[in-house]
């Protein structure tokens, strides 16, 4: 769909997306560090995990990231203005959908998880701002340290995730141009058959290895093509 995933897949720690606890009184550049750590001690440490296995990493991402990502503000932003156009149950098919797309890279990303670790830059904001970046890197054991940044909004359940950046590359803005495509070639249904057609591909490659993770979230974009 576009070239967000494949840099994507240099950054396991997206799925980092992350499962943050309930502690609203943190503030969110310490959200990221204590999560984001915790969720690459899991993945290093997780036998299951390290086979590949779809069950223990969804698991995972059920657990851990899933209940802290405002997937319908991400979703909306990606489809942009013609999310206003859309219906209320168009709009829950079109955030359904996209969270299995962006589920199926989380659950690739963490079955890489091999020795890499995290640099967190210093966090810039205001006490009273209610949208804000973090800012880290993913330092591998080859090849260069990967730019990788978190925009937060803060809700009444606390801070969520909307958008990340890999590489100067924002999920958000990645999706847009197709998303845009596909409405203006299909509409908005179109848009959420494309989205479940590319589900399903995934689901099915995932049943064919025999219940593995995709193995990144390069392969996972490449098989929903």
């Amino acid at each position: 769909m576009n070239q967000f995933l494949k840099k994507l897949s240099f950054a396991f720690v997206a799925l980092s997306f992350a499962g943050f606890a309930s502690a609203a009184v943190e503030a969110p550049d310490a959200l990221v560090k204590r999560l984001s750590e915790e969720i690459l001690a899991t993945a290093k440490s997780d036998k299951q995990i390290q086979a590949g296995s779809q069950t223990r990493i969804q698991q995972v991402v059920d657990e851990k990231i899933i209940p802290h990502v405002d997937f319908q503000r991400t979703t909306a932003l990606a489809v942009g203005r013609s999310w206003r156009q859309a219906t209320p149950e168009q709009k829950t098919q079109l955030t359904d959908e996209f969270k299995k797309l962006l589920t199926f890279t989380y659950t690739g990303a963490i079955s890489q998880v091999t020795n890499q670790k995290f640099e967190y830059l210093p966090f810039r904001a205001a006490a009273d701002d209610k949208d804000v970046v973090v800012n880290t890197r993913v330092v591998q054991p080859r090849g260069e340290p990967v730019q990788l940044s978190y925009r937060l909004i803060k809700s009444d359940s606390g801070w969520k995730i909307y958008d990340i950046n890999v590489l100067g590359a924002w999920l958000i803005e990645s999706y847009k141009g197709s998303f845009a495509t596909e409405i203006n070639k299909s509409g908005i249904d179109g848009l959420i058959a494309s989205l479940k057609d590319r589900n399903a591909k995934l689901a099915a490659n995932v049943a064919k290895s025999g219940g593995k993770a995709v193995t990144s979230p390069s392969k996972a974009e490449e098989i929903a093509k």
